[in-house]
């Protein structure tokens, strides 16, 4: 009898060991496009780092896969009046290290967003509207705005909640190391090393339910060729931002499945207005300084988007995975305007602008962009350099990693700048108020304003918009703000990706507009 018991008790050992009979069946590994800089998740506003981040944190707020605000860590909130707002938070709900969330998790995480040293792109646009938080109870907050401010929920979202307990001393390398890397998301941190990998494990006991997966590794496979490889091979069962080149070839692989979406991305450009004087790599044709800057003159601003071949660039480049952009996101969205058209290809118009403005031979300028950031980036910068010659201004193109691109960009070493960018709350008023606001970082406008273009008729406008509760009413104020910065070429919008991704047999992804990769919506198909 003495072996039937001890292999009783083996059985029963196991049986009671989570999920120990079906790891490796629940193990999967996706192949990433772009590195994640960093796992603080207040530290760089950047959408790989987002994503990454939304396994291991959560907002009081999420979004659903077509960007709809649904409760997360909060399982409720209502505007009391114009300024004060009732958040309830989530009961029962822990940290990965054991520890109670509460509200003055909450607290923690409001007061630590705008203070993150050397944030490369700052969260505290999401955070600023908020004047003062008093904590009711453990589990329901006031919040106090300083303004109207309808958004807040959306901006909720986008505010990883921290831990007090582990991130009170805690700085950016603490949480790259996994040291104060601890949130209430559905996986743990195993492993960071940046530029290769990032290895999660499941939080058993997540509040939201059981996970998919009990262990998640995402490579990072920058370079597109070696991104399918790695998914023919077996090595991953999931890329993103399949190589527009691949879809069709790999469409008709019975072992694959692919899935796509129109997403909220716009790849754009910005040009440096930040001085008088030509911002850095803009010259004569000889390389001598220009006396003025040329980007402050509108009509350079719409020779260079004239100049620019949209559909060209969407239906070669992009090879039909992209669509011309005339604003900041696609006209299904909230906020986008109807009067706005895509510009409409016209180099002899071009030239003739930038006659008038003074530049009747052009100039010489260097684009600078990301060459594994978005989907064929080098070769758009590529592709506008051509159009540019084409008008009489002499382009050289440089393009280097997205890690080293960001911070230079930020810090304005550039002066044209091709850029992307996912309006995460799904409604234009957002993307304005990051991207061509007036630059004030105390106001927590124009964060992300790296051509510090600047419109009182747009600031008003978005001002009045963010203050305004009425939902029609709002969204024509923001129509309106959208109108005057695209009538005076505040930036130059491309392009909006259409994303896909790529599974093995097998697998199935629910798409997202926002482009996110998560391993929560890769599904085991049974």
């Amino acid at each position: 009898m003495l072996p039937i018991t001890r292999i009783a008790l083996a059985a029963l050992f196991f049986a009671f060991l989570p999920h120990a009979h079906a790891a490796k069946e629940r193990e999967v590994s996706i192949g990433l496009q772009a590195a994640v800089s960093s796992i603080d998740p207040h530290y760089h506003n950047l959408s790989p780092n987002n994503s990454m981040l939304l396994h291991i944190y959560e907002g009081l707020t999420k979004r659903d896969a077509n960007q709809k605000v649904v409760p997360g860590l909060a399982t409720s909130w209502k505007a009391i009046d114009d300024l004060t707002w009732e958040i309830k938070l989530r009961k029962n709900v822990k940290f990965h290290d054991g520890s109670p969330f509460t509200a003055d998790d909450v607290v923690f995480t409001l007061k630590r967003v705008p203070n993150v040293p050397n944030s490369p792109s700052s969260f505290a646009t999401f955070t600023r509207p908020i004047v003062d938080v008093k904590v009711v109870d453990p589990h329901t907050l006031i919040f106090k705005t300083a303004t109207p401010h309808v958004l807040l929920p959306s901006d909720l979202a986008s505010v990883y909640i921290i831990s007090k307990l582990n991130g009170e001393k805690a700085e950016t390398s603490d949480y790259n190391s996994g040291k104060a890397a601890i949130g209430t998301g559905p996986y743990k941190l195993v492993e960071y090393i940046p530029n290769q990998r990032i290895v999660l494990k499941a939080n058993y006991g997540y509040w939201g339910g059981e996970e998919p997966w009990d262990k998640v590794t995402f490579k990072v496979l920058s370079n597109s060729a070696a991104r399918v490889a790695a998914l023919l091979s077996g090595d991953v069962q999931m890329i993103e931002s399949v190589p527009t080149a691949d879809i069709a070839k790999l469409s008709k692989d019975p072992k694959l499945s692919l899935t796509d979406k129109v997403s909220n991305r716009v790849i754009y450009v910005h040009l440096n207005q930040s001085t008088e004087k030509a911002p850095p790599f803009v010259t004569a044709k000889d390389g001598k300084p220009l006396e003025k800057n040329p980007f402050r003159d509108a009509r350079v601003r719409k020779a260079l988007s004239m100049a620019i071949n949209r559909d060209a660039i969407a239906d070669r480049v992009m090879e039909k995975k992209g669509v011309p952009a005339a604003q900041l996101l696609p006209d299904i969205f909230y906020g986008t305007s109807r009067k706005l058209k895509v510009a409409k290809f016209d180099p002899e118009g071009a030239k003739k602008l930038l006659a008038e403005a003074g530049y009747p031979n052009g100039f010489a300028l260097t684009i600078h962009g990301p060459n594994n950031r978005y989907i064929n980036d080098d070769k758009i910068a590529q592709a506008i350099a051509q159009y540019y010659t084409r008008i009489g201004i002499d382009t050289k193109v440089e393009t280097m990693l997205a890690t080293a691109y960001f911070p230079r960009a930020t810090k304005l070493e550039f002066g044209y700048m091709v850029l992307g960018w996912g309006t995460e709350s799904g409604e234009q008023g957002s993307a304005l108020r990051s991207l061509l606001a007036t630059h004030d970082p105390a106001k927590g406008m124009g964060m992300n304003n790296r051509g510090r273009y600047s419109n009182p008729e747009l600031d008003k406008a978005l001002n009045d918009a963010l203050v305004t509760m009425d939902d029609k009413k709002r969204e024509g104020l923001i129509q309106h703000a959208a109108e005057v910065a695209m009538n005076d070429t505040g930036l130059i919008p491309i392009h909006y990706e259409v994303s896909t991704w790529a599974s093995a047999k097998g697998f199935r992804y629910i798409p997202r507009t926002d482009q996110y990769t998560l391993a929560s919506e890769l599904k085991p198909i049974k």
